[in-house]
């Protein structure tokens, strides 16, 4: 079977490309299910339910996020509502939302999907390490097929947990950072894996934000709103294929999209 993981979505210009490039996309690869990071969806910063929404109506399957998801209040109501709304599941006990699923393909196949968010440079959250052992033995008996988008700032925290987890899911994918990675491979154990599946949003940008922005907070070090920048959207991700009977990944392929080039 074949997973598509789109990288973090931003703003209205990630939204877009999303929009224009998924069916291409999924007839291509046949792609049996479609995860998608929208945690900076809406204008950069957070989710709201109408983009839920329209994630769904464009065939996105499962929806994970990060830290910016708890950026709009009006989201709190869905996370609890949505299963296929995930957030950080490493987040304290009694907040809105699950970080886990289990989700059955049109022929199926039951894939479950973990969202954990990392600690270094972050927040003191619980472990992700020992939160994905209680969630790997919960799911482990519903689903073979598990996917794990980790959320993290530090390369180190993501490739210590990949081979923290090599064999016993069948693809680990960071998100959180906006720059994809060239470093996807299929570990030891059989588990795939990449370090960023980058940013669908503006290329023209930095990290998705308006390039003027970002440059002037870090030349004067002052507060400066930052906007979502709309120029040469592209669209990241990787494709991971996975034989559904032992759960180990059979391929990882990077994907990228840019509509600029195209």
């Amino acid at each position: 079977m074949n997973i598509l993981f789109v990288g973090d979505v931003v703003g209205r210009a990630g939204r877009q490309v999303l929009a224009q490039t998924l069916d291409r996309l999924v007839d291509h690869h046949q792609v049996d299910l479609v995860v998608v990071n929208g945690e900076n969806a809406a204008a950069g910063f957070g989710l709201t339910a109408e983009i839920v929404r329209e994630f769904f109506d464009l065939g996105v399957d499962v929806i994970t996020t990060g830290n910016h998801i708890w950026d709009k209040k009006e989201i709190y109501d869905t996370l609890d509502r949505e299963p296929a709304l995930l957030r950080p599941a490493n987040y304290p006990e009694g907040l809105p939302g699950r970080g886990v699923g289990v989700y059955s393909t049109s022929a199926g196949i039951k894939v479950g999907v973990i969202n954990l968010e990392g600690r270094v440079f972050m927040k003191n959250l619980e472990c992700p390490f020992r939160e994905a052992d209680r969630l790997i033995e919960q799911i482990a008996s519903e689903a073979r097929v598990i996917l794990v988008d980790f959320h993290a700032e530090a390369t180190s925290e993501k490739v210590a947990l990949g081979h923290y987890l090599d064999g016993r899911v069948s693809a680990v994918v960071g998100t959180h950072t906006h720059v994809q990675t060239a470093d996807e491979y299929i570990m030891s154990g059989g588990t795939a894996y990449m370090t960023d599946a980058g940013m669908t949003g503006s290329l023209d940008a930095v990290i998705g934000i308006r390039k003027e922005l970002a440059i002037e907070r870090f030349l004067t070090q002052l507060p400066v709103r930052f906007e979502v920048a709309k120029k040469d959207p592209v669209l990241c991700g990787v494709l991971f294929a996975i034989d559904e009977k032992t759960g180990r990944a059979t391929r990882v392929l990077r994907i990228r999209e840019d509509l600029a080039s195209r």
